[in-house]
């Protein structure tokens, strides 16, 4: 009987042999999505990809890129923001 941890639907079970000729069921975690862009739905790049149980163990500075709109936009679309906002309070 697998542990109260294993005995979910949500995971995938697969069947392995073992070197003794034993065939066992191993228990498959989920996969781990990438963080998308807010705007254009690309993958961040400098954000891991992980479970949230494994990013939470980061540094700050590991979990996101330190710039305006880290971890949140792109590179290009947070550019294409801070010129938007620049424009509008200037006018």
């Amino acid at each position: 009987m697998p542990r109260p941890s294993l005995r979910s639907t949500s995971l995938r079970k697969l069947r392995k042999k073992t070197p003794g000729g034993r065939t066992v069921n191993r228990y498959a975690g989920k996969n781990n999505s990438r963080a998308k862009c807010a705007t254009c739905k690309k993958p961040l790049a400098g954000v891991p990809a992980g479970r949230d149980s494994d990013i939470s163990k980061l540094s700050k500075s590991q979990k996101r890129p330190d710039r305006a709109f880290g971890g949140n936009l792109c590179s290009a679309c947070s550019r294409r923001e801070i010129k938007k906002r620049l424009v509008e309070s200037l006018q």
